[in-house]
């Protein structure tokens, strides 16, 4: 008898799931939720023109303090609007190599969020450099395509648009964030 209670309570879960399923794609939501879409909207609206200024930052716009091996200090500019491309700079020349998809890489790096400009992460303050293969999916694609041809010894700033980064967010991180990454690549190869 309780395998048949059981059988019927998630028959009937299940049937509910289908029910609130199909309600959620009718066009009529309900005001709260016309509400709360409305006002995402308009907030998100909001920020963008506020944060617009009619130009994109380059990576000259981009400050940053500390050679190779030290903890970076990045600051970033207030007065233009995040890159819609990657883009990849060397701060300090490298030597050797360049990094090839399937290579091992050891890299130190700092990441600031460009909406607050704040330190989200960082291996520098770890103290452990983080490993990888490039090309293996291990890290977000911004990381994947800007530390192609990277050099042992090589200080290289990223900065990473939503789209190659976390996208709608994830691990910490905002939806559509540019990322700003300072690395520094401590060994190329095995």
């Amino acid at each position: 008898m309780r395998k048949l209670g059981r059988i019927i309570g998630v028959g009937v879960v299940a049937a509910a799931a289908v029910a609130l399923t199909a309600c959620g794609s009718d066009d009529d939501t309900g005001a709260a939720a016309t509400s709360a879409t409305t006002s995402a909207r308009g907030s998100s609206t909001a920020a963008a023109a506020a944060t617009t200024f009619g130009r994109e930052c380059t990576a000259d716009d981009v400050k940053v303090e500390g050679g190779y091996g030290e903890n970076p200090k990045i600051t970033l500019p207030d007065n233009c609007d995040p890159p819609k491309q990657l883009i990849v700079k060397d701060l300090v020349a490298g030597s050797g190599p360049g990094a090839a998809t399937g290579q091992q890489l050891t890299m130190n790096y700092s990441l600031i969020t460009w909406s607050d400009k704040k330190k989200l992460d960082s291996s520098f303050d770890r103290g452990k450099p983080f490993p990888l293969t490039l090309g293996s999916g291990q890290v977000i694609p911004g990381w994947e395509q800007g530390l192609e041809g990277v050099q042992q010894g090589a200080r290289r700033l990223m900065i990473i648009p939503p789209e190659l980064g976390y996208g709608k967010g994830g691990n910490g991180v905002k939806p559509n964030e540019t990322l700003v990454f300072v690395t520094d690549a401590v060994k190329v190869g095995n």
